[in-house]
C-alpha cells in the first residue's frame, strides 16, 4: 500500500502581503486627506482666519457645548450602563435597542426628531420655560441626544468587565446597594468613566447634523466649529474651512493620545 505524502509546506508570504495592502489603502486614504489639509494653508493664515470674531465666538461655544454634554452624559451614563449591566428586568432587551437609535439613526433624522418634539404640547410648555429650538440650550441637547448613547454603551461595558463579586462582598459587610456602588464598584470604574467622557465630548464636538436642524447654524448665536465649516463652505470660503477643520482634527488627536494615554483602546474600541 502507498503511504500518504505529507501536505507540501507553502509560504504565508501571499496572505501576509495581501493583508498589509487591503489594510493599507484605507491608512493611505486618511493620511492623505490629512496631508492634503495641512498642506492647503499656511500656519500664518489659519492664526489669521482663527483670530475672527465669528470663529473665536464658535470655539468659545464649542468648548462649552462640549463640556457641559459631557457632563450630562457622565450624569446619565454611569447610572443607567451600571443598571443594564447589573441589574435583569422586563423589557431589558428593548431598553437595550432604543439607546442604540441615536447611534444608528442618520444625523439630521435625530435633529428633525428634536424639531418635531419641540413642537408638541409638552415641548412648547417647555419651550415657554427654556428656549431650545433656534438656541444655546439646543445646541447642547442635540449633542447630547447622540454622545450619551456612545457614553451608556462605554459604562455598560466597564460595568460588565468589573467582577460584581466585591459588591456582593460590601453587601454582606452591611452596606446598602449605594453605598457599594459609591465606594467600591465606581472607583473601579474610574477607566470606563474617563473613557465615556472622552468619547462623549469628542463626538459632541464633531456633531452637525443634529445642531443644524434643531439649533440652527446663526452667527454669534448657535455656531459650533462643525457648523462654521458649512457656513463658510457656503460662502466659498474653503481656506477659511480647512483652517476650523485643522482645528477639530488636532482635538481629536488630542482626545485619541488621552485614550492611548491611559491604555483605553480595548474599552474604547467595544464601546463604538
Amino acid at each position: 500500500m502507498k503511504q500518504a505524502e505529507a501536505p507540501t509546506s507553502r509560504s504565508d508570504a501571499p496572505f501576509h502581503i495581501g493583508l498589509i495592502l487591503l489594510s493599507s489603502v484605507y491608512l493611505v486614504l486618511i493620511v492623505g486627506m490629512l496631508v492634503a489639509d495641512a498642506s492647503f494653508t499656511t500656519p500664518r493664515a489659519i492664526w489669521k482666519i482663527l483670530g475672527s470674531a465669528e470663529i473665536r465666538y464658535a470655539v468659545k461655544l464649542s468648548l462649552l457645548s462640549c463640556s457641559l454634554t459631557t457632563l450630562l452624559s457622565l450624569w446619565v451614563a454611569v447610572p443607567f450602563g451600571y443598571a443594564m449591566s447589573r441589574f435583569r428586568f422586563p423589557g431589558k432587551g428593548l431598553v437595550d435597542a432604543l439607546v442604540d437609535i441615536p447611534i444608528v439613526l442618520p444625523p439630521l433624522v435625530v435633529g428633525l426628531s428634536l424639531l418635531v418634539l419641540f413642537q408638541t404640547p409638552p415641548g412648547r410648555l417647555i419651550e415657554k420655560v427654556v428656549p431650545f429650538t433656534y438656541a444655546i440650550p439646543g445646541v447642547i441637547l442635540a449633542q447630547f441626544a447622540v454622545a450619551c448613547a456612545f457614553a451608556v454603551r462605554t459604562m455598560r461595558v466597564t460595568f460588565d468587565q468589573i467582577n460584581p463579586r466585591s459588591e456582593q462582598v460590601a453587601l454582606t459587610l452591611g452596606c446598602t446597594r449605594g453605598q457599594a456602588f459609591w465606594q467600591v464598584t465606581l472607583p473601579e470604574a474610574r477607566v470606563g468613566v474617563l473613557t465615556a467622557a472622552t468619547l462623549a465630548w469628542a463626538r459632541s464636538l464633531g456633531e452637525f447634523g443634529p445642531i443644524l436642524v434643531f439649533a440652527g447654524a446663526t452667527r454669534m448665536k448657535t455656531e459650533v466649529l462643525s457648523t462654521t465649516v458649512f457656513l463658510e463652505l457656503s460662502i466659498g470660503n474653503l481656506e477659511a474651512a480647512v483652517a476650523v477643520s485643522l482645528l477639530m482634527i488636532m482635538a481629536a488627536v488630542a482626545v485619541l493620545l488621552v485614550v492611548r494615554f491611559f491604555g483605553l483602546e480595548a474599552t474604547f474600541g467595544k464601546a463604538v
